[in-house]
C-alpha cells in the first residue's frame, strides 16, 4: 500500500529541494489539508511560509513548485490558485489505496502503534449517594469517546472515575441517613430513597441551621481515619452507589479504567500539603492555609485546608495531581468537567505552576455546556423534571427506547430482536446528540431531533450501517478481495474515497482539541455521502466487475462508519 498523503508529501519535499531549499527546515512547513473548495482538488498547500523562506512572491513561487511536481502513478495534476497549489490524486489509485487500508484496518483507519503518549481522562465522577442523572451524562459520554479516541492513535490511557466520595455534600447525605435513614427502605431502591433523603435534608437544614454545624461535625470524624459510626456509614453508601451506577454505565458502554473517587487519596493529603509547604507558597489566613494566584492573574487565593482543619476538593485534586504524575506519568491529565468549574481548574493548575511543579503542564481542564429542556413557556432552560428536580437518567434512557420501540413497531414489526435494536437505538440517539455538539455548546434535548431518521443523528448514522450490512448480507456476505479488483470502477465514487481520507485527520483534531464532535460530524458526512452514492449506483444489479468493485466500497464505508460510532461510544446494528 501506498499512503497517498505520505508519497504526496515526499514529491512536494524533494521538489522544494530541487528549488534550493533545504529539506529539512521545509519539512515542518508542508502542511497539506483539503481546499475550501473540493472542486479546486484533493489536498491544497498553502505556500506562504515556504515562500518567505525561499524570499520570493507566494503566487510565483507556488507556480513554480506546481511545475516541478510531475503527475506519476499516484498524483494526476498540481495546479497554481496564487499562493496556493492544489493536488489531485488518480481516481483509481485513490480507490486501491484508501480501500485497501480500511479493509487490513491499517492506521489511520484501524488502531495506531503505540505513540509513546500516556493520556489520564477524569470523567464521569458522580457524586455518591446522588442520582445519575442526565448532567452526568455529558462529562460520562465525553470522556468515554475521548478515551476511545485516544487509544485509537496509539496512546496508553487511564480512565479515571474520580468520585465524589468525601467532602461536605457526602457528610451531609450522612447526616441525613443517620437522623431519618431506614435501611430496608436503601436496599430497595438506593439512589431514589437517598435522593429524597438528600432533599428532606435541604429543607430540614433551612429549618434548623445546626443541621449543617452536624454535618460538619461527621465529617471531621470520618477525616479522623477512626473505625467509627461515620466510617461504617460511608462504606455503606458508597457501596451502594457504585452498584446502583453501574446500571447506566452498562448501558452507555462505558467501562473505566480505574475507579479512585476522593476517599482514595484521604491518606495522601497530608503529603501534599507538606508538599505544597516545602514549595515555600502556602500561606495562613484567619486560620485557613491557602495558595495566592495573583501573579498568576487569579484574584481569588487557592483555599487549601479549612480553620477546622478538614480538607476540600482542592487539597484531594493536588494529591491526585500528584499520585498521577507518579504511577503513571502522563503526558496530558484531561479533566471533563463542566464549564462552571473553569476556576477551580484554573487555581488547581496555577499553584502546580507556582510550586514549579512539572505536571502543571499536562493539566486541563475540557469544559462543557449544559442539557437544555423546553420549559412550559417553550423556552430552553436547564434540565429538569416537571417537578423542579434532577431527572435520573435511566428514566430518560427508558423513555428514549419505547419511542424507538414505537418506530420499529410501526416500519418494521418483523425485526428480530426489537428490543435490542430499540436499546441500541434508542439510547444512542441521546448520546450522539450530546457528542454532535461542540462541548462547550449546551445541548438541546429534543425528542423529535434526536429521533429522526432522516436529519444529522444517531439512527441516521447507524441505518447507513444497517443498510450496508443489508447490501453484503443479500451479496452472499461475501467481499471480493482487495487484490482483485478493477478500481477503474470506482472514479464516480470520489466523493466517499474523499470523505473516508479524512477520518486520520478528524479523529487526530477529536484529540488535539478534546472535541469528539469533530468524529461525529465526520460519521454524519460519511453516512450521507454513502446514502448519496447509493441512490444512483446500484450494487447488486451491476456487471460483475462493476458489482465487485462497489461491494469493496460498501464493505468498507461499513467498516469504517463502524469504527467511527466505535470512537464516541455507539454500537451500529446490522440490521434496524
Amino acid at each position: 500500500m501506498t499512503d497517498l498523503h505520505q508519497h504526496l508529501r515526499e514529491r512536494v519535499l524533494a521538489a522544494v529541494g530541487e528549488m534550493g531549499l533545504d529539506r529539512d527546515v521545509a519539512d515542518p512547513l508542508v502542511r497539506l489539508g483539503p481546499p475550501k473548495n473540493r472542486d479546486h482538488g484533493d489536498v491544497a498547500l498553502g505556500s506562504f511560509q515556504l515562500a518567505k523562506l525561499a524570499g520570493e512572491p507566494p503566487p510565483a513561487f507556488a507556480d513554480a513548485l506546481a511545475t516541478k511536481v510531475a503527475p506519476d502513478d499516484v498524483i494526476e495534476s498540481a495546479e497554481a490558485a496564487g499562493p496556493f497549489v492544489n493536488f489531485r490524486f488518480r481516481r483509481a489509485a485513490m480507490a486501491r489505496e484508501v480501500l485497501t487500508a480500511v479493509c487490513v484496518d491499517a492506521a489511520p483507519y484501524g488502531r495506531a502503534a503505540e505513540n509513546g503518549q500516556v493520556v489520564c481522562i477524569d470523567f464521569s465522577s458522580p457524586n455518591i449517594a446522588k442520582p445519575f442523572h442526565i448532567g452526568h451524562m455529558r462529562s460520562t459520554v465525553l470522556g468515554n469517546a475521548l478515551c476511545r479516541i485516544h487509544r485509537h492513535l496509539g496512546a496508553k490511557v487511564h480512565g479515571i472515575n474520580h468520585l465524589g466520595d468525601w467532602g461536605m455534600p457526602f457528610a451531609k447525605m450522612m447526616t441525613a441517613y443517620m437522623r431519618f435513614g431506614d435501611e430496608q427502605a436503601l436496599h430497595e431502591s438506593p439512589m431514589r430513597y437517598m435522593f429524597e433523603l438528600y432533599k428532606r435534608y435541604g429543607k430540614e437544614a433551612e429549618a434548623d441551621p445546626a443541621l449543617d454545624a452536624e454535618a460538619a461535625a461527621h465529617f471531621k470524624a470520618l477525616e479522623s481515619g477512626e473505625d467509627n459510626e461515620q466510617r461504617r456509614m460511608w462504606q455503606l453508601l458508597r457501596e451502594e452507589s457504585l452498584q446502583a451506577f453501574q446500571g447506566p454505565y452498562g448501558r452507555l458502554g462505558v467501562s473505566f479504567d480505574h475507579i479512585t473517587g476522593e476517599s482514595f487519596f484521604e491518606d495522601k493529603m497530608e503529603a501534599a500539603m507538606a508538599r505544597v509547604e516545602a514549595a515555600g507558597v502556602l500561606e495562613e489566613s484567619e486560620g485557613a492555609e491557602v495558595v495566592t494566584l495573583k501573579e498568576q492573574g487569579i484574584k481569588v487565593p487557592c483555599l487549601l485546608r479549612k480553620s477546622d482543619g478538614t480538607t476540600l476538593y482542592h487539597t484531594r485534586d493536588l494529591a491526585a495531581a500528584f499520585y498521577r504524575e507518579q504511577q503513571y506519568r502522563p503526558t496530558r491529565i484531561l479533566y471533563v468537567v463542566g464549564a462552571e468549574q473553569k476556576l477551580h481548574f484554573a487555581q488547581l493548575k496555577a499553584v502546580l505552576t507556582k510550586m514549579d511543579e512539572p505536571v502543571a503542564d499536562a493539566v486541563e481542564h475540557v469544559p462543557f455546556g449544559l442539557v437544555l429542556s423546553k420549559g412550559p413557556e417553550g423556552k430552553w432552560e436547564k434540565f429538569a423534571s416537571r417537578s423542579g428536580n434532577a431527572v435520573f437518567l435511566d428514566e430518560i434512557l427508558d423513555e428514549a427506547v419505547n419511542k424507538v420501540r414505537q418506530v420499529i413497531a410501526e416500519k418494521n414489526p418483523e425485526l428480530e430482536d426489537p428490543q435490542q435494536v430499540a436499546e441500541q437505538v434508542g439510547v444512542s440517539a441521546i448520546v450522539f446528540n450530546d457528542l454532535k455538539n461542540g462541548r462547550i455548546k449546551d445541548v438541546k434535548f429534543d425528542w423529535d431531533a434526536m429521533l429522526n431518521f432522516e436529519g444529522e443523528t444517531g439512527p441516521y448514522v447507524q441505518y447507513a450501517c444497517a443498510r450496508l450490512s443489508s447490501i453484503l448480507r443479500k451479496a452472499g456476505g461475501d467481499v471480493p478481495d482487495v487484490a482483485s479488483v478493477d478500481f477503474t470502477h470506482l472514479a464516480d465514487a470520489e466523493n466517499v474515497l474523499l470523505t473516508m481520507m479524512g477520518f486520520g485527520a478528524a479523529v487526530q483534531r477529536a484529540a488535539d482539541q478534546s472535541e469528539p464532535s469533530v468524529v461525529t460530524n465526520y460519521t454524519i458526512a460519511l453516512a450521507g455521502e454513502i446514502h448519496s452514492y447509493l441512490v444512483d449506483h446500484h450494487v447488486l444489479g451491476a456487471d460483475p466487475a462493476v458489482r465487485d468493485a462497489r461491494l469493496v466500497l460498501v464493505d468498507a464505508a461499513r467498516k469504517l462508519l463502524t469504527t467511527g460510532l466505535h470512537l464516541i461510544g455507539i454500537p451500529a446494528p446490522a440490521r434496524m
